[in-house]
């Protein structure tokens, strides 16, 4: 086989369809607009209109807000770090942060930083560098001989 008698299959490239070139060519006239009115003009804004019913979007109340400096952060359990130590992915010897964490493979990706909670059990002492941790987790963390600094304006909760 040679690059000159490579080809696609029959039919599976088709041409467009150009509109409003002549009755022929049956996109003509009105280019498949169909008749007179707003939609058959340019510049159409009618995404939406119900035809002078109040439109769904502004029937419906409005719910929420959406703080405009969120703060994103990964949730990580205890008991998912105790995994990470005994797979041996995390070493017990220097501090747990964000980057050691996605090393791990702990968390895919850093976000804003790393909140740690407190479901499941740490058998490992360890120190934390993150920017959040709840009641239970500090427990659980001062439990097994570990400490636990807060980086940033989280508070905790």
């Amino acid at each position: 086989m040679k690059l000159n008698q490579i080809a696609d299959k029959p039919g599976s490239r088709k041409k467009r369809t150009r509109i409003g070139r002549g009755i022929g060519s049956g996109m003509g006239k009105t280019g498949g607009r169909g008749g007179k009115g707003q939609t058959a003009r340019t510049g159409v804004r009618i995404k939406g209109f119900e035809g002078g019913q109040m439109p769904l979007h502004r029937r419906l109340p409005k719910r929420g807000f959406n703080k405009p400096n969120a703060i994103d952060l990964n949730e990580v359990n205890v008991g998912r770090i105790q995994q990470a130590i005994e797979a041996g992915k995390l070493d017990t010897g220097s501090a747990v942060t964000v980057e050691t964490l996605v090393a791990a493979g702990v968390v895919s990706k850093p976000r804003d930083g790393v909140k740690i909670l407190g479901v499941g059990e740490l058998k490992a002492k360890l120190s934390f560098q993150v920017h959040g941790a709840s009641k239970s987790a500090v427990e659980a963390i001062e439990k097994a001989g570990g400490s636990v600094t807060l980086l940033g304006a989280v508070a905790q909760a």
